[in-house]
């Protein structure tokens, strides 16, 4: 008989906690998983699958604008903001349940509560102690408001997803992946919607090309962007309306204000002063390459580890935990340097290896292959939008560094390649692969002569 409850207990049930409980399980181990809020985790209540229902959703005016140049009439269009949430809310419940027979299924325990740790081995819930031989922290991040005149008038991407209306203005506030999906979301649904960011340009870390080209290409859908410009005070006004005074003197009236300026470790009331876990200097919990703390016996992973806060490294990172733990396995470091995502900007912005910048910074000899033109499905609406594709190459080895990508149907091209990288791809691969014509995609596979060296 063991010594104590489980083999493994983990702390959140979202994508990563999810993913190492089940295959934990399914390798023998007793496993029991603890959470206070919803099964799924930020991704599938207030994150990847309600945002990407609403960028569907926001798609459609842009589709309903194109169809005459295709010979389609279309009648009167209204859009039912409550129908939208009702159906997305009855999706997430489905997802809810399906999370929670994954658990069943593989025989983990649900705890419902929040969990404290008491110790290397112990975690409180309620007025109940439980132990485990490995504890596992996968409690994710929250959304962060800076404490600002006025801050409590702003909601977050959280309140997003269940506003009573949508507002005629709202002004957003950051420049990373949830400010610039939701800058489309909103503008698409109809929304005057302002972009507000601190710095010179939006979504940094990205390569820059793309990073300017969808700064060219999103005032041409009505997005209002305003870089170099910090929100001072919100003040509440009449009717409900919100006052925005930024740091360069402009005011805007708005309905709502939205804060998406980044999401902070979930680490408060954790309890890790009982134990020997460490943070980063940046708050994350400290991790070694198979998810182990300062403290031998509890292992993170996901977005309170960082360093690529995204659901598929959760649960790859899931996988390689319990496979280390209980599968006697042997897995491999993840490779951070080649995970394919998107953004969901509108147009779609994708990405998979090292930017240009980075690879400049590594590498001797660069080449670059680049592209802009405008896509296909543009030209009968006569829609003033362009694409961008692009190769970093290095010039020795010849081998694709980075792919990358603003235009239609960016993420599901951007997965394709990200297999061709994680197998090596070289530039000759993507030259000698034959294109399928007519597509955007074929247009990586066409790049001959590099722009840069």
């Amino acid at each position: 008989m063991s010594q104590y409850d489980y083999d493994l207990l983990v702390i959140g049930a979202g994508s990563g906690g999810v993913r190492a409980s089940r295959f934990a399980a399914q390798y023998g181990a007793k496993v029991g998983i603890i959470e206070e809020r919803y099964l799924g985790g930020t991704c599938v209540n207030v994150g990847c699958v309600p945002k990407k229902l609403f960028v569907f959703a926001s798609h459609y005016r842009e589709t309903f604008h194109s169809a005459p140049g295709y010979g389609w009439q279309a009648g009167s269009i209204k859009f039912d903001w409550n129908q939208l949430r009702q159906n997305k809310d009855k999706e997430i419940e489905r997802l809810n349940g399906i999370y929670e027979r994954l658990l069943d299924t593989a025989g983990v325990d649900i705890i419902d509560g929040s969990g404290q740790l008491k110790g290397p081995h112990e975690v409180a819930v309620g007025d109940k102690t439980y132990t485990a031989k490995h504890l596992l922290l996968a409690v994710g991040g929250w959304p962060w408001v800076p404490d600002i005149p006025g801050a409590e008038h702003a909601i977050t991407s959280n309140e997003a997803f269940y506003l009573d209306e949508l507002p005629e203005r709202i002004v957003i506030v950051g420049g990373g992946y949830i400010a610039v999906e939701f800058a489309g979301i909103f503008n698409g649904l109809g929304v005057e919607t302002h972009l507000c960011y601190r710095g010179d340009l939006f979504l940094r870390g990205f390569d820059s090309d793309l990073r300017k080209h969808l700064a060219q290409e999103m005032p041409k859908k009505g997005i209002h962007l305003h870089f170099n410009s910090d929100i001072d005070r919100i003040e509440k006004a009449e009717k409900g309306r919100l006052t925005v005074h930024t740091d360069q003197g402009a005011t805007f009236e708005a309905g709502q204000v939205m804060y998406a300026t980044g999401r902070h470790p979930k680490t408060e009331g954790l309890g890790l002063e009982n134990t020997g876990v460490a943070l980063t200097d940046d708050g994350h919990i400290r991790v070694n390459a198979l998810f182990q703390t300062d403290e031998p016996s509890i292992h993170a992973l996901g977005d309170v580890t960082g360093p690529a806060e995204l659901t598929p490294v959760a649960l790859a990172q899931g996988m390689i935990l319990a496979r280390h733990l209980f599968g006697n396995e042997k897995s491999a470091p993840l490779d951070y340097r080649i995970v394919p995502t998107a953004v969901f900007s509108q147009p779609t912005m994708a990405t998979c290896g090292l930017t240009e910048e980075e690879a400049r910074a590594e590498y001797a000899n660069i080449d670059i292959y680049r592209g802009a033109f405008r896509p296909m499905q543009y030209t009968l609406p006569d829609i003033n939008e362009r694409a961008l594709v692009k190769l970093v190459v290095d010039r020795d080895t010849d081998r694709v560094l980075g792919c990358h990508m603003v235009g239609p149907e960016a993420g599901e091209i951007m997965q394709g390649l990200g297999v061709a990288m994680t197998a090596g791809a070289t530039k000759t691969d993507f030259d000698r692969t034959i294109g399928i014509h007519p597509t955007l995609a074929e247009e990586f596979v066409t790049l001959r002569q590099p722009v840069e060296s």
